[in-house]
């Protein structure tokens, strides 16, 4: 395992609950005080609801709730919704240890025998909690009944207290009309969202320091995708990170990176593309093929029976989430915001540039070295031109006088990312091309010994470094034997690289064949290829 590998007691990304791991964020003690307060009402609203996405931390905060509760409370927890409404009353007796013997199957015996416990409970002071978990799971009936249960009440009090822990769509299912009078009844509501970047990072590092870690193996950009992958959801975060720490002790690798996380995902996450891909191929292709066979019938038999289209009717329709990025695009760049401090503040973090080495403002002003073996370029190619690099890189969209200034992210077969001062967008790369004229600005890392141009003629360290990167493109290897000398065989390939990068094939190493070259490295960050 990797425990010892990395310095630790116990593993750290447990999915089990373990109280000693709970990280409770700012909306997780939101939600946590809107539970304590709804119980705390002595019951009067009669219910409290908290919704969130599978894995975000619901069950583990019902536990919370346990343990706070005061001593004269009784819980009823109802695990299992998916019960008629005689099986659920029957199990709540069962949770409160009532006697029930031969009102089994009765809805009236068993509701006579529950109200009678929860008048006697009342008259000794205690309060009675009923929690249902997976509340979405309800059927309309059971939640008629649960909502009956609100009517054993005292001429001032309500007798019985319900918590409603749910997934999103128990609010759809609460917004109906059949069941107004249940959320006319609700008292307190609290939807549970998944952890920002920030509180991830801190997530990690209270699991890691509470296993034993003394240092945090997941680099910057390697949390940084763990929270993208996960969406932030607590349970992912767990499931990524562990096949990860696993990943990296069978690599040797000490610091676990985005690309290791992103394999990682690639692997644990059931809703990847790849994981069905992986699993199911053979009957994918299978199916595939019917439905291809199916189409082509049912088209050509359209074709002879339908007039033809207009163009109209041909015409596809955006996606909604497609459609959505364009516009909150067009949002941004009406808004001109200064945003080229932030992109590039953003590109430098992801290069692991330190103040101490360069600061942003520097960076500014694009020189092609801004520090020792950092180098700055700014370009004008097309969007498969600067995806060919596979590096994040900066675009500049918009007018050419008040350009807006984005990070590119990641890109996919359809889509591409951009980030736009502090907003994620997604939208397709034909949709990108009304805004961006071409014009880019990127930043890369090369060895300290290169210092200008290179041409045919010129020998040394940097030669070297030149004719290692070209092995790379041409046989896969590390490195290559042979002096360190700019011959025409070595101009001929840097030529040929030229070529497939889309640059001037001239043979001489400036600046853009430089960021080229760089590309070939796989350290250093590389463009998110996760997307559609």
């Amino acid at each position: 395992m990797y425990l010892e590998y990395y310095g630790l007691r116990e593993a750290p990304f447990s999915i089990t609950p373990d109280p000693r791991y709970v990280f409770l964020s700012e909306r997780h003690r939101d939600a946590l005080a809107h539970l304590l307060y709804g119980v705390g009402k002595g019951g009067s609203g009669g219910f409290v609801q908290l919704t969130g996405e599978v894995g975000t931390g619901k069950t583990t905060l019902s536990r919370l709730l346990l343990e706070q509760l005061p001593e004269n409370t009784q819980v009823a927890l109802l695990l299992n919704p998916r019960l008629s409404p005689v099986e659920m009353i029957e199990t709540v007796c069962e949770e409160l240890k009532l006697d029930i013997s031969g009102k089994q199957g009765s809805l009236k015996g068993l509701t006579d025998a529950l109200n009678a416990y929860l008048l006697d409970a009342y008259a000794q002071g205690l309060r009675v909690v009923l929690i249902v978990d997976e509340a979405q799971n309800l059927s309309l009936d059971a939640l008629e009944q649960i909502r009956l249960l609100t009517n054993l009440e005292t001429p001032t009090q309500k007798l019985l207290q319900i918590i409603l822990l749910g997934q999103p769509e128990l609010r759809d299912m609460l917004n109906r009309p059949e069941l107004r009078q249940l959320a006319q009844r609700i008292t307190a509501r609290y939807h549970l969202t998944p952890l920002d970047a920030g509180e991830a990072e801190a997530y990690v590092k209270h699991r890691m320091a509470i296993a034993g870690s003394q240092r945090i193996p997941f680099s910057r950009l390697g949390l940084r995708a763990l929270f993208q992958r996960s969406g932030g959801i607590p349970r992912l975060i767990n499931v990524i990170a562990d096949r990860a720490l696993m990943a990296g002790y069978a690599r040797e690798q000490t610091s676990i990176g985005e690309r290791l996380v992103d394999r990682s995902a690639d692997e644990t996450l059931p809703g990847h593309a790849r994981y069905w891909v992986r699993r199911y191929a053979r009957w994918v292709l299978a199916a595939l093929v019917v439905i291809a066979i199916g189409t082509t019938v049912v088209l050509n038999q359209s074709r002879r029976a339908a007039p033809p289209a207009t163009p109209a009717v041909q015409a596809s329709v955006a996606p909604a989430a497609q459609v959505a990025g364009v516009k909150q695009l067009e949002a941004r760049i009406a808004e001109a915001p200064e945003t080229e401090l932030y992109a590039l503040t953003q590109l430098m973090s992801r290069w692991q540039v330190g103040s101490a080495e360069a600061s942003v403002r520097a960076a500014t002003r694009c020189p092609l070295s801004i520090a020792a073996g950092l180098y700055c370029l700014r370009g004008r190619a097309s969007l498969e031109q600067v995806l060919r690099f596979d590096r994040p890189l900066i675009l500049s969209l918009g007018k050419p006088d008040q350009p807006v200034h984005a990070l590119l992210q990641g890109a996919g077969r359809r889509n591409v990312r951009i980030d736009v001062a502090g907003s994620s967008i997604e939208l397709p790369r034909e949709e990108l091309a009304p805004f961006w004229s071409g014009d880019f600005i990127a930043i890369w890392r090369v060895p300290a010994t290169i210092a200008g141009s290179l041409r045919r003629g010129d020998a040394g360290p940097a030669v070297a470094w030149v004719k290692q990167s070209l092995s790379r493109l041409d046989h896969g290897a590390d490195g290559e034997s042979g002096p360190a000398y700019f011959d025409t065989d070595l101009e001929e390939r840097v030529r040929k690289l030229q070529l497939a990068y889309g640059i001037q094939a001239d043979g001489i190493i400036g600046p853009e064949t430089l960021f080229a070259l760089s590309a070939l490295d796989q350290t250093g960050p590389h463009l998110t290829r996760n997307i559609e």
